[in-house]
């Protein structure tokens, strides 16, 4: 198939873009381009042909006129796949649809239920937004071919407005994590990876640092999105044994998961994360790490049900400060808890499994008369 990707808003090198996606099908023979509107110019790269359409100079300006830019070079390409990764892209979306295209929403993550909690908006506009993302989902993902989403609640909020729907879960790629680290290899060491935001656990996690009497370091991996907050944090007591990476690449992630020993994944309790598949999660397990992860029931079947890790109260730093040391203080059963999560991963968690169900919603659509 000649598949095309778009996107107005991601970086070009995203992961569940570009590197789970677009080159798993180019490597797989399909004729793959994509989309982007970073001002970077074109390229090939892993297979994939990068077409640029320019950068926009603000968010607005973005959204009023990189969508239609984005829309005309994709539909320049004559592809039989459109699959577009921004709902800022709906609009432009369906006009591809009315053209006798066969175009496919990626919904990374439940929008309205994401704007309805974001800290740096006021509570009328929160609910605005929320509303009016809605009711324009409502009105135009049921005209697209198919939505595919990142998780099984997106898929099923999007079945329930009667789209057709899969869920394309992030899993982590087996290529990433060939094999895991031996265990004596390993340092007395915590680690995160992943935006750093209140909202993700940064203040818990670096105060549970200050009573923890195993952890030699913890390895940040990340940016603060907000600087103010990162000043503050790193007045704790407990940043002292912080060893912050700031933005680190796909094979230092890889790197540092493979010395340390224990992944932290402590979000707080938002109606986003609580349904969310967390990919750090699932990175921690392939690396062979044992998980820390926040006691949500869908978090705690997962852990459980693959014996990786323990579930904590996010908000209590005590409580994960005690389940980082009875990690680290019983060395063997760090050891299995990072085994058991690591067959998880290769046998259910895995982007081979997720690529093929992408592949086959692909093809059921392109079976089908434009």
């Amino acid at each position: 198939m000649k598949v095309v990707h778009m996107t107005s808003v991601h970086p070009r090198y995203d992961t569940r873009v570009f590197q789970k996606m677009c080159r798993s099908l180019a490597q797989r023979g399909h004729v793959v381009s994509l989309v982007v509107a970073d001002g970077l110019g074109n390229e090939t790269l892993g297979g994939v042909e990068i077409l640029d359409v320019g950068k926009s100079k603000s968010r607005l300006r973005r959204m009023l006129f990189a969508t239609a830019r984005v829309a005309s070079k994709a539909l320049s390409v004559n592809a039989d796949i459109y699959h577009f990764h921004d709902p800022e892209l709906l609009i432009v979306a369906n006009w591809l649809r009315l053209k006798g295209k066969r175009v496919f929403f990626d919904s990374h993550e439940d929008v309205p239920a994401q704007l309805s909690v974001k800290p740096y908006l006021n509570p009328f506009t929160r609910y605005l937004l929320s509303r009016c993302m809605l009711v324009l989902e409502r009105l135009l993902v049921r005209r697209l071919s198919g939505v595919i989403a990142a998780t099984p609640f997106i898929r099923d909020k999007f079945l329930g407005m009667g789209a057709r729907s899969i869920d394309v879960n992030n899993f982590p790629l087996l290529s990433e994590f060939p094999e895991a680290t031996s265990w004596d290899a390993r340092k007395k060491r915590v680690v995160y990876v992943g935006g750093i935001e209140k909202i993700r656990g940064i203040c818990e996690m670096v105060k549970a640092l200050e009573s923890t009497s195993e952890v030699e370091s913890m390895e940040l991996c990340g940016e603060f999105s907000d600087p103010i907050l990162k000043e503050e944090v790193k007045e704790f007591p407990g940043w002292s044994k912080v060893s912050a990476h700031g933005f680190v690449n796909r094979a230092s992630v890889a790197r540092i998961l493979s010395t340390s020993t224990v992944g932290l994944v402590t979000l707080h309790p938002t109606v986003n994360y609580k349904v969310a598949l967390p990919v750090k999660m699932f990175e921690y397990m392939a690396a062979g790490l044992p998980v820390i992860a926040s006691d949500f029931p869908l978090w705690r079947s997962i852990v459980e049900e693959s014996g990786c890790g323990l579930v904590v109260n996010p908000l209590d730093p005590k409580e994960i400060a005690e389940a980082i040391d009875q990690i680290l203080s019983n060395p063997e059963r760090a050891r299995e808890m990072g085994e058991s999560g690591r067959r998880a991963i290769l046998g259910k968690f895995n982007w081979g499994v997720e690529i093929g169900k992408l592949l086959d919603f692909y093809s059921a659509e392109a079976g089908k008369p434009s």
